[in-house]
């Protein structure tokens, strides 16, 4: 169990403390509530950019990472369809210094258009070596606007297309860090083998005299019912051919979300899972099989993944898969196996728990998801899904007309 306490700030800043009694390090995670969900479809890769953006320091303190070494510090960030989250981890007796340069950049991020043409060209590159010029790397460029047609979910977190992040300009810069990067939309936690009293004390030193602002009105776009199955077949100069099936399933918050991720681990979660057993172990028709969720804020995708092995095509290896998605037997799992699925889970989740950055991470994203103290009833839920009810959801969600089918296929194979 993850104990914590909370304090808000004047301005809105949600503040939580965890302690951890066993590290000498301290967590300092700043989670802010803006994702590419939130960017406008003609500027896609904003909150990523931005990401970038941020490293160059504010205009009061330059040389962010340099400041953070000299306390002993390491730092690093990540951008999801969902959030921005910003973690620093540095030796206990040094916190002022994250709650320093944090509040710092919040207060007010240097801006100029010589740092925004040189984070355009980083993460131009990015966009080119990573998605466009990598084995496979184009996938989720591919799937998602197969996958949702209105919905934000439908561009990729680094953008729908290398010219929007080309276009922007500084003055859309300014204006998405007054209405995003501001405490009233962010979430503070603090893990380590500290005092609460303390960690506030200093929360309200830094970060206390920050204008507030009111909340964004988020009013995205629903996805509307998927009716008809889609398909998508590219060719591409890679190893191997490989296909995808997406189907739309519930959001992290949905009831049904836990036996969903259940079934995902039945299917492809280590060496006796059905899909591995059956199509690695024994007919050898893939290399490798998976199934996961994307595990969004809104309504994500359940999604499974095969490599094909030796002579089978992309239309023998979906059929294969569709029949085995369908068995009638798919998600009723025995006792004995459905509780290897949940030890794996609470595994992971234990696991997940040793780390101070791991449980100051969860802490914020769960007090995003509505109150933090769901992290501690995450494996109650999941122990309460019936076997009957993971097979009710196979059958909601392994349907054609839910599915989108993306055969990524290794040129001349078609």
């Amino acid at each position: 169990m993850v104990k914590f306490e909370k304090h808000t700030l004047s301005n809105g800043l949600r503040v939580l403390f965890h302690r951890d009694p066993d590290t000498p390090m301290a967590a300092f995670n700043l989670l802010y509530d803006v994702g590419a969900r939130d960017e406008h479809p003609e500027q896609t890769g904003f909150a990523h950019l931005f990401e970038h953006l941020m490293f160059e320091g504010s205009v009061n303190v330059n040389g962010f990472d340099r400041h953070l070494q000299n306390a002993g510090g390491e730092n690093n960030a990540f951008t999801t369809n969902d959030i921005t989250n910003y973690y620093i981890t540095l030796p206990a007796q040094n916190l002022e210094t994250a709650f320093w340069l944090e509040s710092d950049r919040m207060l007010g991020l240097a801006f100029s258009e010589e740092k925004l043409a040189i984070q355009k060209n980083v993460v131009a590159e990015e966009f080119m070596q990573s998605y466009l010029n990598q084995p496979y790397g184009d996938t989720w460029l591919l799937l998602r606007p197969l996958a949702y047609r209105r919905h934000p979910y439908r561009w990729a977190t680094i953008g729908e297309s290398i010219d929007h992040i080309r276009k922007v300009d500084l003055q859309q810069v300014k204006d998405f860090f007054v209405t995003h990067y501001q405490p009233g939309n962010a979430i503070l936690t603090v893990t380590g083998n500290l005092d609460a009293e303390k960690v506030f004390r200093l929360a309200e030193k830094w970060f206390g005299e920050l204008p507030g602002r009111p909340a964004m009105n988020r009013n995205l776009p629903s996805e509307p019912v998927q009716t008809a199955e889609r398909r998508l077949v590219v060719e591409r100069a890679v190893p191997s051919s490989q296909i995808y099936l997406a189907f739309h399933c519930p959001e992290r918050g949905h009831p049904d979300f836990f036996a969903t991720d259940l079934l995902s681990d039945l299917l492809a979660n280590g060496e006796s899972s059905r899909l591995v057993r059956k199509f690695v172990k024994e007919e050898k028709i893939f290399s490798e099989v998976n199934a996961y969720l994307t595990g969004s804020l809104d309504p994500g995708l359940f999604v499974v993944h095969a490599k094909l092995h030796g002579e089978i095509t992309a239309g023998q290896a979906e059929e294969a898969l569709w029949k085995a998605l369908r068995d009638s037997s798919l998600g009723v799992p025995g006792e004995l196996e459905l509780e290897k699925v949940r030890n794996k889970v609470e595994a992971a989740h234990t696991f997940s728990e040793s780390h101070a950055l791991a449980k100051a991470m969860n802490l914020a994203y769960y007090e995003l998801m509505g109150d933090a103290d769901q992290l501690n009833q995450l494996m109650e839920k999941y122990r309460s899904v019936q076997p009957d009810r993971i097979r009710e959801m196979a059958l909601a969600l392994f349907r054609p007309e839910n599915a989108s089918v993306l055969h990524y296929l290794a040129e001349g194979s078609k």
